[in-house]
């Protein structure tokens, strides 16, 4: 087995990838993209130059959900990604989108226009996120009542997306005490020892958020 991830420790979609490999306990070499050459090399492996990239045996694999497939499919360790039952698995699969598309993309808006530095529309896109992301949480309040994890009572893929995306997305627009299941869900993927060793090794980088990254995480 020779597996490589080019990744970095305050990229959200790598830290998704990071909680499948460390949650399974398996072995790989990191490519930390502010190290020399590494870039460079993630360039070649992959043109569109998004992380995270892994390079199974000389296979290259793209995009994070896809990764942890991939993982699921030929490193099965005792979390399963994705359960046998096929209804099982697209309630996965849904939630899995739904994080990556509802919540952790609408939070990535206003820091786009932040980093863009034009301040009314950074404030355009602060305002937008807000109502986007108080709809999500409001659904997410529903469909969560009752689980332990995002798909049920087994930690998934779908905790994965999950967890970077609702910790970075409370500092964009901060989970209100309306949303007490949202609030307690996003607690338990902080406690999960995989998570709670992301957040640690991105701490050094929080001045990269645009916004100003709080102190309560």
């Amino acid at each position: 087995m020779s597996l490589t991830l080019y990744s970095h420790p305050f990229s959200s979609y790598c830290q998704k990838v990071l909680m499948a490999l460390w949650e399974n306990e398996i072995a790989f070499t990191y490519r930390h993209l502010e190290e020399p050459g590494a870039s460079e090399a993630l360039g070649r492996l992959w043109p569109l130059g998004r992380f995270p990239v892994l390079v199974d045996d000389g296979v290259t694999v793209a995009e994070s959900s896809i990764i942890i497939e991939h993982l699921d499919l030929r490193y099965p360790g005792p979390v399963r990604w994705l359960p046998d039952d096929r209804d099982a698995a697209l309630e996965v699969r849904f939630m899995d989108r739904f994080f990556d598309n509802h919540v952790m993309t609408e939070m990535q808006k206003p820091v786009a226009e932040a980093l863009r530095g034009e301040a009314g529309r950074k404030d355009e896109a602060l305002v937008e996120a807000a109502r986007t992301l108080d709809i999500a949480y409001g659904w997410l309040e529903a469909r969560l009542t009752g689980r332990s994890w995002a798909a049920g009572e087994d930690f998934s893929l779908a905790d994965c997306a999950a967890a970077p995306s609702l910790f970075y997305a409370d500092w964009v627009r901060q989970i209100g005490p309306q949303f007490p299941v949202l609030r307690a869900y996003r607690s338990r993927l902080l406690a999960r020892p995989s998570f709670a060793r992301a957040v640690e090794e991105a701490r050094p980088y929080r001045h990269y958020f645009p916004l100003g990254a709080p102190d309560r995480d």
